[in-house]
């Protein structure tokens, strides 16, 4: 059953994406280029800290979501937006020092909590984003990530405070922004 757990985690997360990946090519949605770099990196490093730590069917989520992440990351490239402004800059000199922590740590556990971090200094660009311009965002995309996290979650199948962190943040984190989105959406009506 965790498997089941894990590889539905893992089937949403690629399945997430693709309504995004069509609305980023039909020019629909602009994915902030900073959130999606600093997430890109960070996936492989939360995917091998989790290895180290001993995560198997919960793997299942943060490689397909370091898969689709870097994909929308090279679309940003061209169709998305940010990257030079203060709060990217900022931003991306935040998750170089997290990296930079990381590096120094040699503890995966540690390394997982500073991508989490990391991660959150991203989200926080893509949540005012979106707030600010709801229409810019694939409102579906964040509610199914969502809940990939949740199943991600499920799949770790015993209490591990370690093992659980990352899918009940992403579960949490794209909650949020779907709820920017959504409060977004509703001021302009």
């Amino acid at each position: 059953m965790l498997q089941l757990y894990g590889i539905t985690s893992a089937a949403l997360s690629i399945f997430c994406l693709l309504p995004y990946i069509v609305d980023i090519l039909k020019h629909k949605t602009r994915p902030e280029r900073a959130s999606w770099l600093i997430w890109s990196v960070l996936g492989f490093i939360a995917f091998f800290s989790q290895m180290a730590e001993g995560a198997t069917n919960s793997l299942w989520l943060t490689a397909a979501q370091t898969f689709i992440v870097t994909v929308v990351f090279i679309l940003s490239i061209k169709f998305g937006s940010g990257g030079l402004i203060k709060r990217d800059i900022l931003s991306l000199i935040v998750a170089g020092l997290g990296i930079v922590l990381w590096v120094f740590t040699k503890e995966a556990a540690a390394a997982l909590y500073i991508v989490i971090a990391v991660d959150f200094t991203g989200s926080i660009l893509t949540i005012v984003k979106s707030y600010e311009d709801p229409r810019s965002e694939t409102l579906i995309t964040w509610i199914l990530s969502g809940t990939a996290g949740f199943f991600g979650a499920l799949s770790v199948g015993e209490w591990s405070f370690v093992l659980l962190s990352y899918p009940v943040y992403l579960w949490l984190i794209n909650y949020v922004v779907a709820g920017a989105i959504l409060l977004g959406r509703r001021k302009t009506v």
